[in-house]
């Protein structure tokens, strides 16, 4: 089983959350959604809820590495939100849709999380942004998936400044280095020689098997 890097990311809204829209940079928050697209897919499998502002940004680094993203995606979304799903959703072949729970927000919200968090071995979790949602999902990673390492982008403001907060020891380039490509490519132990696969089925199980090799002479 290839392993899972699972996304917490969000746009701060100011009107819902003014605290954390005023230290968000949605700038470096795109930025650093981009990239860790661009680094893991079709190298590892990248799992996230269905944040509105995430969804899309995901949707256009996909169709741009050309790799066929719904091997390499899953996206959680729960019923409660049926009436604000983005269109972007009806892209992705392989959402996975969690029970409305007794039509309260949190409690659904905590059902898919449960689920997401329960379903997979995560190796990693990246926090980019957001608001106080991103600090649940700390929270609750934490509790199920204790052996994962936890990758707060500082640098992008928003609630993952009290994810970091809570990481120690917090490496100072999570903070500082605005290279998210490369700071994946480190955080997330992903080699710049791996190929990408069209699937994880694909995928050899050992590392070093995966990397690119020069064509072979006559």
């Amino acid at each position: 089983m290839t392993e899972a890097i699972f996304l917490s990311a969000g746009v701060p809204d100011p009107k819902r959350g003014p605290q954390y829209a005023a230290t968000a940079d949605s700038v470096a928050i795109t930025a650093a959604v981009s990239a860790l697209v661009h680094v893991t897919l079709g190298r590892r499998l990248l799992v996230w809820g269905g944040q509105p502002a995430i969804t899309p940004m995901i949707w256009v680094v996909s169709q741009d590495i050309g790799i066929n993203y719904g091997h390499w995606v899953r996206l959680y979304q729960s019923r409660h939100f049926k009436d604000e799903y983005p269109e972007d959703n009806e892209r992705f072949n392989n959402v996975v849709y969690t029970d409305e729970i007794e039509k309260d927000r949190e409690k659904s919200l905590l059902a898919m999380r449960e689920r997401m968090f329960s379903e997979h071995k995560f190796k990693a979790a990246v926090f980019i942004g957001g608001m106080g949602g991103i600090v649940q999902e700390y929270e609750m990673f934490r509790r199920l998936q204790p052996d994962a390492t936890v990758i707060p982008v500082v640098s992008t403001g928003g609630a993952t400044l009290e994810v970091g907060a809570q990481v120690e020891p917090l490496s100072p380039d999570l903070v500082e280095d605005r290279d998210y490509v490369a700071l994946f490519h480190r955080h997330l132990d992903v080699s710049v020689r791996e190929e990408r696969f069209e699937s994880p089925t694909l995928q050899p199980d050992v590392v070093e098997k995966r990397f690119w090799q020069p064509p072979a002479t006559a």
